[in-house]
């Protein structure tokens, strides 16, 4: 098994567990939004992820640059460019991303969902190629 091979085993590990990560976000925040969770709760649980999330999908993307798959590293740098923007904007009064005094004010549980779905989309579209990937360098025998 060549350094294609090991790197593309490795970003399927990643990404499904950063899938997995986005999916137990969803299931969350819909928690939250039926009243099974208070705020407290469901914010305290998700930023302690964020870190976590942030630091996978950087760890790939470097990972990406250094190994010269410039057009996956083009293609995955947005989504990782976002969550790192995300989380250096917050307010600075804020526990985190997800804040409970503000996490029902101005639809933001609304904004939250719509943002993890459109990850949990990412998230599975780049699952699919880094599988495709990691077949073909295997397969070829890098």
């Amino acid at each position: 098994m060549g350094i294609d091979g090991l790197l593309f085993l490795l970003a399927v590990i990643d990404e499904g567990a950063l899938l997995f990560l986005v999916v137990y976000f969803v299931i969350t925040l819909s928690d939250l939004e039926c009243d099974y969770l208070n705020a407290t709760t469901c914010c305290t649980r998700l930023n302690k992820f964020v870190l976590p999330e942030i630091i996978a999908q950087a760890v790939l993307n470097v990972l990406f640059l250094i190994t010269g798959h410039w057009i996956l590293f083009l293609l995955y740098t947005p989504c990782t460019a976002w969550i790192i923007y995300i989380y250096v904007m917050k307010p600075s009064g804020n526990i985190g991303i997800y804040d409970p005094a503000e996490i029902h004010n101005r639809h933001q549980l609304k904004a939250y969902m719509r943002d993890n779905m459109i990850k949990m989309a990412v998230h599975l579209i780049f699952f699919f190629i880094f599988l495709y990937w990691m077949i073909y360098s295997l397969i070829k025998g890098y």
